[in-house]
């Protein structure tokens, strides 16, 4: 019997379950999640990033194995999941992660938070000791992730956004010191030029940001790869970013949660590394969480870039491994170590359906542009010359019925566009398109 290709997308989820078992009115009579909680049942919820997919079965089996052995208990450290991590970062891109830079925490935003507290802590004593002068502010690239804002009302930092640019302006041979171009740099995210419903291709502005910790910052938030562009950082431009946290002493928290769902064809490059090759201070935040749809189950890792970082990590608060759930540790272990080609083909449905996104679009959407996403499962989209206003997510949850994030809440550069899960069955897709397309003024002439 011929297996079936991981890369190809079917008619059934990636555990096996049929399109039709995923319709979003079976979905919210089976599930709790806020994702069908939140609104009104007529309304078709399309804005957390959780997926619509079935868990793997061996993820599943593993938790109900620790449920039947009633291994409910607390937690001490990572134990198995530090082998299982690094044994999937090592094989996936080529990281190696020494075991005991690897550090429990409950979630990745536990992890970032945490982190940052104690990089707030060490430059206040570098302050005290007079070796350089504490800013206060954290630099944090937009628009992005809006729970990265939440997170920083945990930590004193002033928030210093510096908005995404253009690949043309973004590249990192315009900052100092770097020889390498943004957009091709053989990573496998160089591009043609945009086609008409595609938004231009926004990048790191590495210039504004060397810019920013010229003029005075303690730490810079890093989404790799980014969300919501599903941007997949080159080499070149994290490297020149090293290099630049590296000479301003910046102390960088990188959430790379989402890098497991690189697409195919793309290169994701772990900041650690580099980190750890400029000599600049960091932690990477990751989880099985998004990869594999266990965002309840409450585990992740915060990973020490090099041994300066790891003695830092040593000052992580008790709870930050005791509040972690022992059930998310073992699906996390399950995940990494048996669950990969079910990753697999999560991504390759994932790329179907942004594919269908895109075409939808094109044929239903006048006025709106598409990032197409190169990593994750969640695509932005730009409605500013669609004709809903200054507040698009308003009209389309209250016209259309359907729920997405709004845009206005990932910071600088966010108002007029919306993100839209695309982990789900395909005709949950085209039936949110067409009721987007009902509300839009051309929609409404021609009905």
């Amino acid at each position: 019997m011929t297996e079936p290709d991981c890369r190809r997308a079917t008619d059934t989820d990636p555990a096996g379950v049929p399109f039709a078992d995923l319709d979003p009115t079976l979905l919210r009579a089976q599930r709790t999640s806020l994702k069908w909680t939140r609104f009104p049942a007529d309304v078709l919820p399309l804005f957390v990033a959780e997926m619509d997919f079935a868990v793997a079965p061996v993820i599943r089996d593993a938790i109900i194995a620790r449920v039947e052995a009633s291994d409910t208990g607390y937690l001490d450290g990572p134990g198995p999941l530090a082998p299982a991590f690094a044994d999937y970062a090592a094989s996936a891109w080529n990281w190696n992660v020494p075991l005991d830079h690897v550090y429990l925490a409950t979630d990745v935003a536990t992890g970032v938070v945490e982190s940052l507290r104690i990089g707030w802590e060490l430059s206040r004593r570098k302050a005290a000791a007079g070796d350089t002068p504490a800013s206060g502010r954290i630099v944090v690239p937009t628009p992005v992730y809006p729970g990265f804002f939440e997170m920083l009302q945990e930590v004193p930092y002033e928030i210093v956004e510096v908005p995404l640019a253009p690949v043309a302006s973004a590249a990192p041979a315009a900052a100092a010191g770097a020889s390498a171009g943004a957009a091709d740099d053989g990573s496998g995210s160089g591009t043609p030029d945009p086609a008409p419903h595609d938004s231009p291709e926004l990048r790191l502005n590495l210039p504004a940001i060397a810019r920013a910790f010229e003029a005075g910052a303690d730490a810079f938030l890093l989404c790799n790869p980014h969300n919501p562009h599903g941007t997949v950082h080159t080499e070149a431009e994290l490297a020149e970013l090293a290099r630049l946290a590296a000479a301003h002493d910046v102390f960088v928290v990188s959430d790379e949660i989402h890098a497991p769902l690189t697409h195919a064809g793309e290169r994701f490059v772990p900041f650690a590394p580099l980190a750890a090759a400029a000599g600049a201070l960091a932690v990477v935040a990751t989880s099985a969480s998004k990869g594999w749809n266990l965002a309840g189950a409450k585990c992740s890792v915060i990973v020490a870039a090099d041994e300066r970082a790891n003695i830092a990590l040593q000052e992580l608060p008790p709870e930050t491994v005791t509040r972690a759930s022992i059930l998310g540790l073992h699906a996390s272990i399950a995940a990494f170590s048996e669950a990969r080609d079910w990753l697999d083909r999560a991504i390759a449905q994932i790329e179907a359906n942004a594919t269908l996104l895109a075409e939808l679009v094109a044929a239903q959407l006048p006025g709106v542009r598409l990032a197409r996403p190169r990593a994750g499962y969640l695509a932005w989209l730009d409605f500013r010359e669609a004709g809903l206003g200054s507040d698009p997510h308003a009209k389309i949850l209250a016209e259309a019925r359907v729920a997405l994030n709004n845009g206005a809440d990932f910071g600088l550069g966010g108002a007029g566009h919306v993100r839209l899960n695309l982990a789900c069955a395909p005709d949950t897709i085209r039936a949110a398109v067409a009721r987007i397309a009902a509300i839009l003024p051309a929609g409404k002439v021609s009905a």
